[in-house]
């Protein structure tokens, strides 16, 4: 596939937006997924061709991060938590479940092209475990059943609504907006709920604020920071290494090295 002259446009419009323009690679490999499906090399010679850099150096960033694929992706992806809370509350057997319904591997794709299954180290949702993911979009305190569900309403190609996110559309898709072009459902559904906000719902409840900070009246150490915060990265290594320090003496004091070997008390 030749990327259009559309795509190339795009592209080089992510590249405009960031004062260093290689600064824009990651979005770039987004929108190239979005539009070809995965990493392709071609994609990879014209990202390195409008920045500037080397095939090599944009090819280091596309086999680094596993957002991007180099294989041809499905219609849509579907990412199980196999981390350990997601695990232990049942990831793991709706990853086992899934790919046993699907007939798949992990990061594996159905023979009729709808649906990449992949196992996720994290979803960062740990407060609704066990999650699954479709297109990046969250689903909560899944079970197998309840999985098995949704990847057969997608393959047939119902409507699917995440749980907190917009309704389902594409995997492509998705990548088009992580490129940073909106696809306006950004207020559609619920963002967060639950766990997440109950530290929120206890402050307001109790009228809890945090301090507000007026940088013109803080203390600072003669420099432009506030008295302990480092100025330079030299500044910054010297105060880590102090840290390190008092951590190490505290350790040697602590009663703990002095207690006789295998007294527990």
């Amino acid at each position: 596939m030749t990327l259009s002259d559309v795509t190339l446009g795009e592209l080089h419009e992510l590249a405009s937006r960031y004062p260093q323009a290689r600064s824009a690679l990651l979005p770039m490999l987004h929108l190239v997924q979005s539009v070809e499906g995965n990493v392709t090399n071609e994609g990879i010679e014209v990202c390195a061709d409008i920045l500037g850099i080397t095939a090599a150096e944009v090819s280091g960033v596309a086999t680094f991060y596993t957002m991007y694929k180099r294989r041809p992706m499905g219609r849509h992806h579907v990412g199980v938590c196999t981390n350990t809370l997601c695990a232990v509350m049942g990831g793991d057997l709706i990853f086992e479940r899934l790919k046993q319904h699907l007939d798949v591997g992990n990061d594996e794709t159905t023979d009729d092209g709808a649906v990449t299954l992949e196992h996720i180290e994290c979803n960062a949702a740990c407060d609704f475990a066990p999650v699954m993911t479709v297109n990046w979009e969250f689903f909560d305190q899944q079970t197998p059943e309840s999985a098995i569900d949704v990847v057969d309403k997608l393959r047939a190609g119902e409507t699917v609504q995440a749980t907190r996110g917009a309704t389902i559309t594409s995997w492509r898709e998705a990548e088009r907006v992580i490129a940073g072009f909106e696809d306006g459902l950004v207020d559609e559904g619920p963002t967060a709920a639950g766990a997440s906000l109950a530290g929120f719902e206890i402050a307001h409840e109790r009228g809890w604020a945090a301090p507000s900070y007026d940088a013109s009246t803080a203390e600072t150490d003669g420099g432009g920071a506030p008295d302990g915060v480092a100025d330079t990265k030299q500044q910054a290594a010297a105060q880590a290494d102090t840290s390190r320090a008092e951590t190490e003496t505290a350790i040697d004091d602590s009663p703990a090295d002095t207690a006789e070997e295998g007294n527990d008390d």
